[in-house]
């Protein structure tokens, strides 16, 4: 096993990494840029590097800044996180050409799945169930419209080297056309420094369904079931749930099996999520995140499964702890992402935290780097908490999350608190009545 690990990232996702860290006897590395000096994560961590400026070029994706405070403090591992480098080849290979262990899959295995187009067709090949859409790279406005007469309006235009949403634009007819097909190509080249994209058809009401896997380097591989990341605004996740009201028992472990045998086929190894939009009983293959998710959590509390243990120990060549027969989905789990944000304008809102209490109780997990006094920056994303409800099933999970939102208190800034308090109140949601498209279609009723 690791003797140390750096952390090559900050707010909640660093700290759940270094409690994993702590409770299995593994010595924790924290760096930081200048303004996160003061980040909980820092403060209990066994050591800490400051590694650059505010700005997350000079520090969080400075990649020989990293590197050289994992040589400096003799990290023997080094785990990324969410986000920042996570998914990043290059940095993967350094890691690894320094004689660190990079936690997470191989950098082919990030190359592959980290362009989509490549990502589309390698599960295509393996007998995933993808959306029909171009063949690879969209070149031309002439071509884009020769693909929408094929597959049929409307049409997605998306990122090759995307994500989060960024470098998504959809044309509902020929006319629509020709300026987004020049303004998605400029979205992701302003994004990801690649202007390549590509089209799929458009699903109208989809849900999104999202199926956690985790492999190890002998050949094992488990699914810990579905994740519905439905309720987002923008294409950014605001509530996840597990499992998914839509899904029955069958199609769980139809998806599931489907999934498990095609990572066991690729030879992946490490944590992952293959991401669909599931329509009129269907799965549609959207992308593969290479890394830990935000929402693990909610499939730790339906599994009882420590991912991120069981990551850090896959990385240092153990085996599984557990076999597919073991998982078993206890109950119903729900996460709340609590942002920085104004919940009506979704700006960000930086600030310090005047007054803070933490809700609490039997299915109440709290995962959070925030305290009374703590200043959130505007550099770096709004998540600011995630409030996990788990209960015996799904009407038990809302009405435990409605005491647990409401004893909340956060003051000093705009949080998106008052929304998710609105959302688990409103019908569509209780009845498990919604898609992709919901918030944004009922944000002003709310």
């Amino acid at each position: 096993m690791f003797k140390k690990i750096l952390i090559a990232n900050r707010g909640d996702i660093a700290i759940r990494i270094l409690r994993a860290c702590k409770e299995m006897g593994i010595k924790t590395v924290a760096v930081h840029s200048v303004v996160d000096e003061a980040l909980m994560h820092v403060k209990f961590a066994d050591e800490s590097v400051c590694i650059g400026p505010n700005s997350p070029v000079e520090s969080y994706l400075n990649i020989s800044s990293i590197l050289s405070a994992a040589e400096l403090t003799g990290a023997d591992a080094l785990h990324p996180g969410v986000g920042f480098l996570s998914e990043n080849e290059k940095f993967a290979t350094f890691v690894a050409a320094n004689g660190i262990k990079f936690i997470g899959p191989s950098p082919e295995h990030l190359a592959q799945m980290g362009d989509k187009i490549a990502a589309k067709k390698t599960m295509m090949d393996l007998g995933i169930p993808v959306v029909r859409g171009s063949n690879g790279a969209v070149n031309d406005v002439e071509e884009a419209k020769e693909i929408a007469e094929t597959i049929g309006y409307p049409v997605l235009f998306k990122a090759a080297s995307g994500g989060g949403g960024k470098g998504m634009r959809v044309a509902d007819s020929p006319e629509e056309i020709d300026n987004v097909f020049k303004t998605a190509k400029s979205e992701a080249k302003l994004n990801f420094g690649d202007n390549t994209i590509y089209m799929e058809r458009y699903l109208a009401n989809p849900r999104h369904i999202e199926i956690q896997i985790i492999a190890d380097s002998y050949g094992n591989v488990a699914h810990l079931g579905e994740r519905d990341c439905s309720i987002q605004r923008n294409h950014q996740k605001l509530l996840e749930e597990s499992p998914s009201s839509i899904l029955s028992d069958e199609k769980r472990k139809e998806i599931g099996e489907i999934v498990r045998k095609a990572i066991k086929k690729l030879g992946y190894v490490g944590v992952g999520t293959l991401e669909f939009l599931y329509d009129n009983g269907e799965f549609f293959f959207m992308e593969m995140n290479t890394r830990l998710q935000v929402e693990h959590c909610v499939s730790e509390e339906v599994t009882g499964i420590d991912i991120v243990k069981e990551q850090i120990k896959i990385a240092a060549g153990e085996k599984l702890s557990f076999k597919q027969s073991d998982v078993r989905l206890q109950g119903h789990a729900i996460e709340f992402r609590i942002n920085a944000e104004n919940p009506e304008t979704f700006l960000p809102s930086p600030g310090k935290i005047k007054e803070l209490h933490f809700p609490g109780g039997k299915g109440v997990r709290i995962d959070s780097h925030m305290y009374r006094e703590y200043v959130v920056p505007p550099y770096y994303d709004s998540l600011i908490a995630k409030i996990i409800i788990h209960g015996e099933d799904r009407k038990q999970c809302l009405e435990k999350a409605k005491c647990a939102l409401d004893e909340l208190v956060i003051e000093g800034i705009f949080t998106t608190t008052d929304l998710h308090k609105k959302l688990i109140r409103n019908n569509d949601i209780i009845k498990g009545d919604f898609n992709v498209h919901w918030l944004e279609n009922n944000l002003r009723s709310l």
